[in-house]
Protein backbone atom coordinates (compact mmCIF):
# COMPACT_ATOMS: atom_id res chain seq x y z
CA UNK A 1 0.00 0.00 0.00
CA UNK A 2 1.32 3.40 -0.57
CA UNK A 3 0.55 7.19 0.22
CA UNK A 4 -2.32 8.96 -1.62
CA UNK A 5 -2.78 12.88 -2.18
CA UNK A 6 -5.28 14.58 -3.71
CA UNK A 7 -3.91 16.02 -7.48
CA UNK A 8 -3.68 19.50 -6.12
CA UNK A 9 -1.08 18.41 -3.04
CA UNK A 10 2.63 19.46 -3.95
CA UNK A 11 5.04 16.98 -3.27
CA UNK A 12 8.50 17.53 -3.75
CA UNK A 13 10.81 14.84 -5.17
CA UNK A 14 12.70 12.99 -2.11
CA UNK A 15 9.87 13.72 0.43
CA UNK A 16 9.64 10.25 1.98
CA UNK A 17 5.90 9.37 2.79
CA UNK A 18 4.70 6.40 4.54
CA UNK A 19 2.04 3.56 3.48
CA UNK A 20 -1.75 4.91 4.21
CA UNK A 21 -0.85 8.45 5.09
CA UNK A 22 -3.47 10.44 3.41
CA UNK A 23 -2.62 14.31 2.05
CA UNK A 24 -5.60 16.43 0.80
CA UNK A 25 -6.56 19.60 -1.19
CA UNK A 26 -3.69 22.26 -1.46
CA UNK A 27 -1.09 20.87 0.53
CA UNK A 28 2.79 21.05 0.10
CA UNK A 29 5.38 18.66 1.45
CA UNK A 30 9.19 19.76 0.93
CA UNK A 31 11.38 17.57 -0.24
CA UNK A 32 13.44 16.37 2.55
CA UNK A 33 10.10 16.08 5.00
CA UNK A 34 9.70 12.79 6.40
CA UNK A 35 6.30 11.35 7.38
CA UNK A 36 5.38 8.26 8.59
CA UNK A 37 2.38 5.65 7.98
CA UNK A 38 -1.51 6.48 8.63
CA UNK A 39 -1.04 9.89 8.89
CA UNK A 40 -3.74 12.55 7.66
CA UNK A 41 -2.83 15.64 6.56
CA UNK A 42 -5.65 18.08 5.99
CA UNK A 43 -6.11 21.20 3.39
CA UNK A 44 -3.46 23.77 2.77
CA UNK A 45 -0.91 22.02 5.17
CA UNK A 46 2.71 22.93 4.10
CA UNK A 47 5.10 20.50 5.87
CA UNK A 48 9.18 21.90 5.78
CA UNK A 49 12.46 20.01 5.08
CA UNK A 50 13.67 19.45 8.54
CA UNK A 51 10.56 17.84 9.61
CA UNK A 52 9.72 14.53 10.94
CA UNK A 53 6.12 13.00 11.74
CA UNK A 54 5.68 9.73 13.00
CA UNK A 55 2.71 7.39 12.66
CA UNK A 56 -0.90 8.30 13.25
CA UNK A 57 -0.44 11.89 12.89
CA UNK A 58 -3.12 13.84 12.20
CA UNK A 59 -3.29 17.27 11.48
CA UNK A 60 -6.32 19.45 10.27
CA UNK A 61 -6.59 22.23 7.74
CA UNK A 62 -4.68 25.41 7.64
CA UNK A 63 -1.58 24.19 9.55
CA UNK A 64 2.20 24.82 8.51
CA UNK A 65 4.78 22.32 10.17
CA UNK A 66 7.69 24.16 9.64
CA UNK A 67 12.04 22.92 9.38
CA UNK A 68 12.74 22.16 13.33
CA UNK A 69 9.54 20.71 14.55
CA UNK A 70 9.42 16.91 15.53
CA UNK A 71 6.01 15.17 15.54
CA UNK A 72 5.87 11.64 17.25
CA UNK A 73 3.36 8.74 16.62
CA UNK A 74 -0.56 10.03 17.29
CA UNK A 75 -0.09 13.06 17.58
CA UNK A 76 -2.94 16.09 16.64
CA UNK A 77 -2.35 19.02 15.32
CA UNK A 78 -6.42 21.09 15.65
CA UNK A 79 -7.02 23.54 12.59
CA UNK A 80 -4.72 26.51 11.97
CA UNK A 81 -2.27 25.73 14.97
CA UNK A 82 1.01 27.62 14.42
CA UNK A 83 4.50 25.93 15.01
CA UNK A 84 7.26 29.18 14.48
CA UNK A 85 11.12 28.45 14.53
CA UNK A 86 12.56 31.34 15.06
CA UNK A 87 11.96 33.17 18.70
CA UNK A 88 12.69 36.78 17.51
CA UNK A 89 12.35 36.92 13.59
CA UNK A 90 13.21 40.04 11.58
CA UNK A 91 12.88 40.06 8.02
CA UNK A 92 15.51 41.95 6.87
CA UNK A 93 18.36 39.19 9.53
CA UNK A 94 18.71 35.86 8.20
CA UNK A 95 18.06 33.77 10.98
CA UNK A 96 18.10 30.28 9.63
CA UNK A 97 21.21 28.88 11.85
CA UNK A 98 18.82 30.02 15.17
CA UNK A 99 15.81 27.86 14.45
CA UNK A 100 14.90 26.15 17.67
CA UNK A 101 13.85 22.93 17.47
CA UNK A 102 10.43 21.78 18.98
CA UNK A 103 9.30 18.12 19.93
CA UNK A 104 5.72 17.40 20.23
CA UNK A 105 6.15 13.93 22.35
CA UNK A 106 3.77 10.89 21.36
CA UNK A 107 0.03 11.18 21.75
CA UNK A 108 -0.09 14.75 22.32
CA UNK A 109 -2.86 16.86 21.23
CA UNK A 110 -2.78 20.73 20.05
CA UNK A 111 -6.30 22.39 19.54
CA UNK A 112 -7.03 24.80 16.79
CA UNK A 113 -5.59 28.13 17.21
CA UNK A 114 -3.11 27.46 19.44
CA UNK A 115 0.71 28.91 18.74
CA UNK A 116 3.97 27.07 19.95
CA UNK A 117 7.03 29.16 20.36
CA UNK A 118 9.61 27.98 19.05
CA UNK A 119 12.33 25.32 21.65
CA UNK A 120 9.96 23.73 23.35
CA UNK A 121 9.36 20.33 24.60
CA UNK A 122 5.17 19.37 24.15
CA UNK A 123 4.83 16.09 26.81
CA UNK A 124 3.39 12.91 26.01
CA UNK A 125 -0.13 13.01 26.09
CA UNK A 126 -0.75 16.71 27.11
CA UNK A 127 -3.35 18.10 25.68
CA UNK A 128 -3.05 22.05 24.75
CA UNK A 129 -6.10 24.08 24.91
CA UNK A 130 -7.89 25.70 21.47
CA UNK A 131 -5.86 29.47 21.27
CA UNK A 132 -3.09 28.43 23.95
CA UNK A 133 -0.11 30.70 23.43
CA UNK A 134 2.85 27.78 24.59
CA UNK A 135 6.36 29.35 25.24
CA UNK A 136 7.85 27.03 27.96
CA UNK A 137 7.89 23.23 27.95
CA UNK A 138 4.77 20.92 28.46
CA UNK A 139 4.69 18.22 31.33
CA UNK A 140 3.51 14.89 30.16
CA UNK A 141 -0.47 14.83 30.43
CA UNK A 142 -0.77 18.13 31.28
CA UNK A 143 -3.69 20.11 30.41
CA UNK A 144 -2.78 23.80 29.21
CA UNK A 145 -4.64 26.82 28.71
CA UNK A 146 -4.54 30.36 28.48
CA UNK A 147 -1.98 33.11 27.30
CA UNK A 148 0.62 32.59 28.07
CA UNK A 149 -0.69 28.77 28.71
CA UNK A 150 -0.55 27.87 32.41
CA UNK A 151 -1.61 24.09 33.33
CA UNK A 152 -4.86 23.86 34.91
CA UNK A 153 -5.08 20.11 35.09
CA UNK A 154 -4.34 16.60 33.91
CA UNK A 155 -5.75 14.10 31.15
CA UNK A 156 -6.02 10.44 30.82
CA UNK A 157 -3.86 9.39 27.28
CA UNK A 158 -7.34 8.32 26.31
CA UNK A 159 -8.10 12.28 26.39
CA UNK A 160 -10.47 12.63 29.40
CA UNK A 161 -10.08 15.24 32.37
CA UNK A 162 -8.65 13.37 35.32
CA UNK A 163 -10.35 15.30 38.41
CA UNK A 164 -7.46 16.62 40.90
CA UNK A 165 -8.16 14.98 44.50
CA UNK A 166 -9.24 17.16 47.18
CA UNK A 167 -5.84 19.01 48.40
CA UNK A 168 -7.35 18.47 52.22
CA UNK A 169 -6.29 14.50 51.56
CA UNK A 170 -3.84 13.08 53.82
CA UNK A 171 -1.01 12.57 51.49
CA UNK A 172 -1.40 15.69 48.26
CA UNK A 173 1.78 15.04 47.03
CA UNK A 174 1.13 11.41 46.21
CA UNK A 175 -2.33 10.70 44.95
CA UNK A 176 -3.83 8.00 42.92
CA UNK A 177 -6.86 8.05 40.51
CA UNK A 178 -8.28 5.92 37.91
CA UNK A 179 -9.55 7.49 34.46
CA UNK A 180 -13.39 7.45 34.48
CA UNK A 181 -13.35 6.46 30.69
CA UNK A 182 -10.93 3.95 30.40
CA UNK A 183 -10.31 2.87 33.57
CA UNK A 184 -6.10 3.53 33.53
CA UNK A 185 -4.45 4.25 36.83
CA UNK A 186 -2.61 7.70 37.23
CA UNK A 187 -0.04 8.67 40.24
CA UNK A 188 -0.35 12.90 40.74
CA UNK A 189 1.04 16.06 42.64
CA UNK A 190 0.98 19.41 42.07
CA UNK A 191 4.17 18.90 39.64
CA UNK A 192 3.48 15.68 37.60
CA UNK A 193 1.60 12.93 36.71
CA UNK A 194 2.58 9.31 35.44
CA UNK A 195 0.74 6.02 34.36
CA UNK A 196 0.90 2.89 36.82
Amino acid sequence: MTYTAHSSAIIDAGATIGSGTKIWHFSHICSKAKIGSDCSLGQNVFVGNDVLIGNNVKIQNNVSVYDAVTLEDDVFCGPSMVFTNVYNPRSHVTRKHEYKKTLVKKGATIGANATIVCGVVIGEYSLIGAGCVVNADVKPYALVVGVPSRRIGWVCSCGVILKTPDKNKNNPQNQQLYCLECGLKYKISDEYCEKI
